[in-house]
């Protein structure tokens, strides 16, 4: 057992070291966090309603007879959208080699 969690230890260092590695900061001056920073760019409830009756409105629209300049707006305007919603989302991102801890953990300590 001892040499399972021994092998356990350095696969997980090997393969942390690697992707520790694997960053090259001249590349890039802003260092990207596997979480988000968090901000507060939450939207209000206003806001909200109008972002879904927006696209309530989109989607009940006949696209048949528009134009594709007109198509096109929709698009980008939904896409806009859906960058604002998830900006203010809040989200988590959790790497590989932590999720491959976690799991890790949860085995040994049930």
């Amino acid at each position: 057992m001892k040499k399972v969690i021994f092998f356990v230890f350095v696969m997980l260092f090997t393969l942390s070291a690697t992707i520790a590695f694997a960053n090259n900061s001249e590349s890039n001056s802003e260092a990207k966090s596997a979480v988000p920073v968090k901000t507060e760019n939450k939207l209000s409830d206003a806001e909200i309603d109008r972002i879904t009756k927006r696209v309530e409105e989109i989607r009940k629209m006949d696209k048949s007879d528009l134009t594709s300049e007109e198509k096109s707006e929709l698009k980008s305007e939904l896409k806009e959208m859906k960058k604002d919603v998830k900006k203010a989302g809040g989200t988590i991102y959790i790497g590989g080699a932590t999720l491959l801890l976690i799991i890790i953990l949860i085995i040994l300590l049930v």
